[in-house]
């Protein structure tokens, strides 16, 4: 038991820069109180005491600002950042070296009494104001950045951002070490690039095809007669007409 105190506290050592002493850890670490207070919980809740883990859990949250149910299965070395609302709900399992940060909310999306929360694998990171849904599987490695909504599983090694989460190109190994986790991909922009230069290699092929069928001369002059018409209904009304109701 002690050994697995001291891991605990030397974990938020290892990744809270702000920490300064072990004494201050002990007494000032939401996130460390809300595991010790969960063990406790999750012991009654695995010998079917259902209302004392219950009681013990109510109690954490409102001690820690933290609601753990006392079902969820949480591995080694899991680190809550400050932990302000966060919510773990009871078929959620959690890896080993995970770390997650406040508002993360790890929810259901069914009534049946069945496995209905996420499953986070190993050295999983969550951002602030997360929110992951559903029995989907979290691979291990991946980020999820903050204000994320993740409703579907998740790769090993992937990153996602976006409502709903989209998957990026993920962190290289010296990003994951210095837990850069801030530099977040764009998934939507690189989409979208990626049509712009399609759309520009279309442009070459068509430019092409019409030099070699000598029809660009012909095609620039409907275009043109295109463009004149259009002007002729949309600029050359008068103010009067408009005024009037005339012409729309």
């Amino acid at each position: 038991m002690f050994k697995t105190l001291k891991e605990d506290i030397q974990n938020i050592f290892a990744k809270d820069p702000a920490a300064k002493n072990t004494l201050e850890v002990v007494l000032c670490y939401p996130g460390l109180h809300a595991i010790w207070l969960h063990r406790i919980a999750h012991w009654f809740y695995r010998k079917k005491m259902y209302t004392i883990a219950r009681i013990i859990s109510h109690i954490n949250r409102h001690i820690t600002d933290i609601e753990i149910h006392p079902g969820a299965k949480i591995g080694r070395r899991f680190f809550i950042d400050h932990g302000m609302g966060v919510v773990i709900g009871e078929t959620s399992e959690i890896g080993d070296d995970v770390l997650m940060y406040q508002g993360v909310v790890l929810g259901g999306t069914s009534l049946e009494k069945k496995k209905r929360h996420p499953t986070l694998e190993n050295n999983v990171v969550i951002g602030a104001g997360a929110i992951v849904l559903g029995a989907i599987n979290i691979g291990d490695n991946s980020r999820i950045g903050a204000g994320s909504v993740v409703v579907t599983d998740v790769p090993p090694d992937a990153t996602v951002v976006g409502v709903p989460g989209r998957i990026g190109m993920g962190f290289s190994a010296k990003e994951i070490q210095a837990l850069e986790h801030g530099k977040l991909p764009d998934p939507i922009a690189d989409a979208i690039r990626f049509v712009m230069k399609e759309q520009e290699k279309l442009k070459e092929r068509i430019k092409k095809l019409e030099k070699l069928e000598k029809i660009t001369k012909h095609i620039d002059k409907r275009i043109e007669k295109r463009k004149k018409e259009i002007e002729s209904v949309f600029f050359n009304r008068s103010k009067e007409e408009f005024s009037k109701g005339e012409g729309i």
